[in-house]
């Protein structure tokens, strides 16, 4: 059967393109919806997300002390004097633990706040036997009332935030009371630090020699899908690398044995914030490397040909014409380093992070935690209590991620601008 002779094109009419624009607009109306679709289940998982760790860090609360406060001192604590507490806590204590704070630091030294911890800590003892959702304390408080008072007699009720002032500024604790993220929140802030300060100039300097200098060759190809491979690499090797590199090979450097911040004994132990710092830097580097090419990749080859057509070098092109274009696609790259550094787990774990630390990090050779490390140790103990700080530590890492990316994207926004 012969095939009829194709009409030329400019034969067609409207007519003839009908039906198939017809069909093109149903296709592109159905992968509309599937996107928009998409979108949507993203956001309510998000938003699914965010209630049940809201959920988690309020509600209502049971509380069982030692001792009654009310029953401690004619007069509320908050209103005692030094002097008073004092009394207080020298009554209710053995007279050998009475003694040993005397002797750390002398009452007569310490602050009424500071006495005042003191007896909450050892004569209140306050102590959390049960606690309920912020929905269930909403929307069935009678009912959680009567529980408590059926379970719990002797303990008081009230509403509670997980997240307070004091949750940010008090350190690591077994008591879920006193338990707060400053020595987390610290660990990471250092960690992050170091990660950028050691990725950021070799990933743009690797950036640069690849787009600019580097030719065509057998080695720099290797090199580049070698990049391109090391970008979906799994953290926890580049926690084994760091462990064989920093930890163990290179022990005296990260420990600061080397450089007189430490005694010999800590060499086998250089499980310090500059040997995590450098795993992530090492994880975070192909990310740098690759936004930074795209970056400069974008840059108009123009650009270069009129800088160079007016007598500049290639360096003096590169650092007066082409970085500043393309910074702002760097710095896109550096804040999805920053999100991914900011909430690592795994390569950390294997490095040498410490699931309890009370300690605050001094400096790059001390020991160090952060916040993912203490959010994943509080999901794992028994106390469904911890469960509740966990929550509420989760919140004070998002807006720790939300607080460094806005300063990046306001540095974008504005070399963007210039």
């Amino acid at each position: 059967m012969s095939r009829a002779p194709a009409r030329p094109v400019d034969a067609l009419t409207p007519a003839d393109f009908e039906p198939r624009m017809g069909r093109r607009r149903r296709v592109g109306r159905a992968w509309a919806l599937a996107f928009q679709a998409a979108t949507v289940v993203g956001m309510v998982a998000l938003l699914a997300l965010l209630l049940t760790i809201i959920n988690d860090s309020f509600g209502l609360v049971a509380v069982e002390y030692a001792a009654d406060p009310a029953t401690l001192a004619t007069a509320p604590l908050d209103e005692l004097s030094r002097d008073e507490l004092a009394a207080v806590l020298q009554a209710h204590v053995s007279a050998g633990l009475y003694r040993r704070y005397e002797a750390e630091k002398p009452f007569s030294e310490r602050s009424a706040s500071e006495v005042r911890a003191l007896v909450m800590e050892r004569v209140v003892a306050p102590s959390v036997v049960a606690q309920w959702t912020l929905l269930d304390s909403l929307t069935s408080r009678s009912a959680v009332l009567a529980q408590a008072a059926a379970e719990h007699p002797q303990a008081q009720v009230r509403m509670a935030s997980w997240l307070t002032g004091r949750f940010l500024t008090a350190p690591q604790s077994g008591d879920p009371m006193r338990a707060g993220v400053r020595t987390a929140v610290l660990g990471s802030l250092w960690t992050v630090a170091i990660a950028l300060l050691a990725a950021f100039p070799i990933g743009v300097g690797a950036a640069i020699y690849l787009e600019e200098y580097a030719r065509d060759h057998p080695i720099n190809r290797l090199i580049q899908v070698n990049i391109n491979n090391l970008a979906g690499v799994p953290s926890i090797i580049y926690g084994m690398l760091g462990l064989a590199v920093f930890v163990r090979l290179l022990g005296r450097l990260t420990s600061g044995v080397a450089f007189g911040a430490g005694d010999e004994s800590s060499v086998a132990n250089g499980r310090t914030i500059l040997s995590a710092g450098l795993t992530l830097g090492l994880l975070v580097l192909p990310v740098i490397i690759i936004n930074a090419q795209e970056a400069i990749r974008a840059v108009p080859a123009s650009l270069r040909q009129a800088s160079l057509g007016l007598g500049a070098t290639r360096w003096q092109t590169v650092w007066h014409h082409v970085l500043p274009s393309a910074l702002p696609g760097i710095l896109t790259g550096t804040i999805l380093a920053i999100s991914r550094a900011m909430g690592e787990t795994a390569p950390l774990v294997v490095v040498g992070a410490s699931t309890f630390v009370t300690v605050d990090p001094t400096g790059p050779f001390s020991k160090f935690t952060t916040l993912p490390i203490q959010i994943y140790q509080w999901t794992s103990r028994p106390q469904d209590v911890f469960r509740n700080l966990a929550a509420a530590a989760i919140v004070v890492l998002l807006a720790m991620l939300l607080s460094l990316n806005a300063v990046a994207i306001l540095l974008r926004n504005r070399y963007s601008g210039k």
